[in-house]
């Protein structure tokens, strides 16, 4: 008996044709990539910051390669670069044209991109860390507002100080408030990319907690001090002349329209060092050890810390670059200059206006000139180091 052999049979055959999944090497391929690297971090490596916000929401010039999936009543679409007259390098550039039957982009496609993507908070804050930011000034100042309470320090304030105390460091709050909301959250979605949207988005966060943690200390001086007008604060806001100016300027605010720009740049860099810092640390945190308070510049501390050490350094990221940009450093700086002499002769108008404040304490703090000069120097300096020069609306 013989045995034949089977013929072979037909079946389908594996072919490789390098598309099938793993075929191919990429730079993130190997085991030790498991970051993205989709952007360039801002020191040797990306921090959690950038992991969660930078190009979180890419546009039709950076990867968004379908376009704006979404837009506004009037047919525009995404984050519209027109609305600030600032301009970062390639903002003029065309954005890719698709459509359909274009197909995938060509070999040698380049995304066209533009300079406002290059921006970095120096803060470093995103949605968690500016919740423990805030809860942990809130909780820091909460303890020293307790320990007031139970060693009844209110009981040593001056009669003159509860006066001013419950009108002009209530009326204050006002700013806050104003700026919190109707500034920077009203702009937080005009600006062009996630990392300003998040910055903004902080700094409102920061501003509108101040403004409570004011309302707070408010209704706590109500209960401690026998004979504290907790509602004093609304009509010194409404109708004392000394806070006329300083409510025109902050009403001027909300009002600048079709640029996040120009309005974020007016409040930070003009109106907090000339108005803000002038009366909270120049006047209040000055005045308030010799009128027997220690406690009041521990609040307004913490505001001063918000500006100074957090608001001030994302501004000063955010607009320096633009006046050394590398296609329209020209066209940055004759526009911030131009800002500069609108809004610094208001500031100075507010801060004049506040001048008689300095004589209501029974303890004086320094002379208002003096105090002046030192808002104007510090102000002269934040110019110097956005690129700018000094107006001359500062001689005022």
């Amino acid at each position: 008996m013989t045995t034949t052999e089977r013929p072979e049979r037909s079946v389908p055959k594996p072919v490789f044709t390098d598309a099938e999944a793993g075929a191919r090497e990429f730079p993130d391929s190997g085991a030790s990539a498991r970051r993205y690297n989709y952007f360039t971090p801002a020191k040797r490596k990306q921090t959690h910051y950038e992991d969660v916000t930078v190009e979180v929401q890419p546009d039709p010039r950076h990867y968004l390669t379908q376009g704006w999936i979404y837009g506004f009543a009037d047919g525009e679409g995404g984050y519209p670069l027109h609305w600030t007259k600032l301009k970062a390098w390639g903002v003029d550039k065309p954005e890719p044209v698709r459509g359909v039957g274009t197909g995938g982009m060509s070999p040698d496609f380049t995304w066209p991109a533009h300079g406002w993507h290059e921006f970095r908070d120096p803060n470093e804050e995103w949605e968690q860390s500016l919740y423990r930011y805030n809860a942990n000034v809130v909780r820091q100042l909460t303890q020293n507002v307790d320990n007031a309470r139970h060693s009844k320090a209110f009981g040593q304030w001056t009669a003159n100080w509860v006066r001013f105390v419950e009108r002009n460091v209530g009326a204050w709050m006002h700013i806050e408030h104003i700026l919190g909301l109707y500034v920077f959250a009203a702009n937080e979605r005009s600006a062009p990319t996630n990392m300003h949207n998040t910055a903004l988005a902080a700094n409102s966060t920061r501003k509108i907690r101040f403004a409570q943690d004011l309302a707070l200390y408010n209704l706590t001086l109500t209960e401690e001090i026998s004979g504290f007008d907790g509602s004093a604060h609304v009509e010194a806001w409404n109708a004392d002349a000394e806070w006329q100016g300083a409510r025109k300027m902050c009403e001027a605010l909300t009002a600048v329209e079709d640029d996040w720009g120009e309005a974020v740049f007016a409040a930070n860099v003009v109106f907090e060092p000339l108005v803000g810092e002038l009366f909270r640390s120049n006047l209040v945190m000055q005045s308030a050890a010799g009128n027997g308070d220690f406690v009041t510049p521990t609040v307004m501390g913490a505001g001063e810390y918000d500006y100074a050490q957090r608001d001030l350094r994302w501004t000063t990221a955010c607009f320096a670059p633009l006046t050394q940009d590398r296609e329209f450093a020209d066209h940055n700086k004759g526009l911030m200059q131009g800002w500069l002499s609108r809004w610094v002769a208001q500031a100075l108008e507010a801060a004049r206006q506040m001048q008689p404040l300095w004589s209501q304490p029974d303890a004086k703090p320094p002379r208002f000139e003096d105090s002046l000069d030192k808002a104007k120097n510090r102000f002269a300096g934040i110019c110097r180091d956005l690129g700018l020069d000094t107006p001359e609306e500062l001689k005022q």
